[in-house]
């Protein structure tokens, strides 16, 4: 499938900065305020309301990005929230339409660009430079990382670039994870098992040495979609930067940091330099005591970990007046970052295997983006009956955190929910339809996923993964054919229609 740019003509996403420029050509896309918040809760309170959406807590919509000029605290930092945070904003900073995001970012991994290695003079993130060496360093005091509730652990940087180098081959991997600031230069970092930077972590640590790190704030928004691909697609030592070279057309520009030997990406807003300490852990909420992280993707408040990794930071690095990005744990803004990419994954391993059965796949945002995939399929004729399920266990091959599957037809708009659920209603039956695969491994933030939620559940993490065939079978077609409408110029009735 080829994609239509979408892109307002003259118009080049390069960095955060570019693409809220772009964002303000449309009327519905950014709003920022002068009033001042306070980070700690008050700012993702207010966008709760504003444009969060996801599995956030009622009354929530899908809304603008938003900037506060004014944090308390702080007189030179600005906030972003929700850059991504809305599939249409995404499909347009990508330029794009939405429907053909997944293809889009399959096809930026066939023709990734890798990064590439810039001086450091004039470089847009090292503009202002703080050493950790400095008198009276205070990374509370420089940046206003946002707390999502008042229940979190402390505050977080949400929209963190992690990259590091694996100790032994020199490969790169960029991945976000949760980050707690835990003291003046101490940032906490929670690593989901398995995560290739834990791999690195691990290796440097059992060489007894610590893994220089970066963290990348405020980046375009290419690079962000791009780090959340996962194995199969990206295997260790993969560098997803180079996806989001194949996004833009051209190469990610790095630069060496000031006070670690690790790389940050040079248009960024905000990079903070440090290492991975070996051997030295912390209580996540040992500040505040509250049991608690801060919200997740599923929308539920993370447990806060007895011990994890912590980053010893070296040097805070920043733009003129710069623009920290933040998210909501549970808004919309996962459901991009981590279904765009699941949805291109899936696409590219069921072509590779049964070429021009699934049109499309769309992770939607009741499934948070990991957890459910709708499979759009073209039976052709009675040999792919079947065949369509065989797809289903491949989306769960190419994504292991993948819990349900729905596969509908052809005719079926797997972006309108509605529509789907249409589709489970008339085409589907519980008893033949539905496929239980017990006992497989997912994703531990499910709470569902727990032995005391069910006895046939052996261990936190596990799941009984599951189809829901709500495809006509062929042989039935002429039966299931959807009421055919005459076709009309509806601008003749009304000028500024639009679908």
């Amino acid at each position: 499938m080829s994609e239509k740019k979408t892109t307002p003509p003259g118009v080049e996403v390069y960095d955060l900065r570019s693409a809220i420029e772009l964002l303000k050509t449309y009327d519905d896309e950014y709003i920022e305020t002068n009033e001042p918040v306070d980070p700690a809760a008050e700012l993702s309170g207010v966008y709760r309301y504003v444009g969060a959406g996801g599995t956030v807590m009622r009354p929530t919509r899908a809304g603008p990005a938003m900037v506060f000029n004014k944090v308390k605290g702080y007189d030179d930092v600005r906030v972003l929230i929700g850059l991504l945070a809305s599939r249409q904003r995404v499909a347009r900073l990508l330029g794009a339409p939405k429907e053909d995001l997944g293809h889009l970012l399959r096809n930026s991994v066939k023709h990734a660009i890798p990064p590439v290695v810039i001086s450091n003079d004039n470089v847009p993130c090292q503009e202002v430079v703080h050493l950790a060496t400095d008198p009276g360093f205070d990374l509370r005091t420089l940046l206003p990382a946002p707390t999502n509730t008042p229940e979190d652990a402390g505050p977080y940087f949400t929209m963190g670039m992690c990259y590091a180098a694996d100790p032994e081959t020199g490969e790169h991997d960029v991945t976000i994870h949760r980050l707690c600031v835990q003291g003046k230069d101490e940032i906490s970092m929670y690593f989901v098992p398995g995560r290739h930077l834990d791999q690195f972590r691990i290796k440097a640590e059992e060489a007894g040495k610590a893994l220089p790190i970066t963290i990348s704030i405020g980046v375009d928004p290419a690079i962000e979609i791009g780090a959340c691909f996962e194995p199969p697609t990206t295997p260790l030592g993969y560098d997803e930067l180079a996806i989001a070279g194949g996004l833009r057309g051209r190469a990610v520009e790095l630069v060496k940091g000031v006070a670690v030997d690790a790389l940050g990406i040079a248009n960024a807003e905000i990079v903070i330099e440090g290492e991975l300490v070996p051997n030295y852990r912390v209580q996540e909420d040992q500040h505040t005591h509250t049991g608690k992280a801060m919200p997740e993707f599923p929308g539920y408040t993370g447990e806060a970990k007895a011990a994890v990794p912590v980053i010893k930071v070296k040097a805070i690095t920043h733009r003129k007046h710069p623009i920290l990005q933040t998210c909501i744990g549970p808004s919309d803004e996962h459901t991009n970052l981590a279904g765009i990419p699941t949805e291109a994954s899936i696409l590219d391993m069921v072509e590779r295997a049964m070429p021009g059965l699934v049109k499309n796949v769309h992770c939607p945002s009741p499934g948070t983006g990991k957890y459910v995939a709708v499979l759009q399929v073209g039976k052709r004729g009675p040999q792919d009956e079947g065949r369509h399920r065989q797809a289903a266990l491949l989306a769960f091959s190419a994504f292991s955190e993948l819990k349900h599957v729905f596969l509908v037809d052809d005719d079926v708009d797997i972006f309108d929910l509605s529509d789907v659920m249409w589709a489970m209603t008339t085409r589907y039956q519980g008893d033949v339809d539905t496929i239980f695969i017990p006992g497989v491994r997912c994703h531990p933030l499910d709470p569902s996923q727990d032995p005391a939620f069910s006895p046939s559940i052996a261990d936190h993490g596990i799941t009984c993964k599951t189809i829901y065939d709500c495809t006509v079978p062929y042989a039935l077609k002429h039966n299931f054919q959807r009421s055919q409408f005459l076709e009309v110029d509806v601008t003749r009735f009304i000028p500024d229609f639009k679908m």
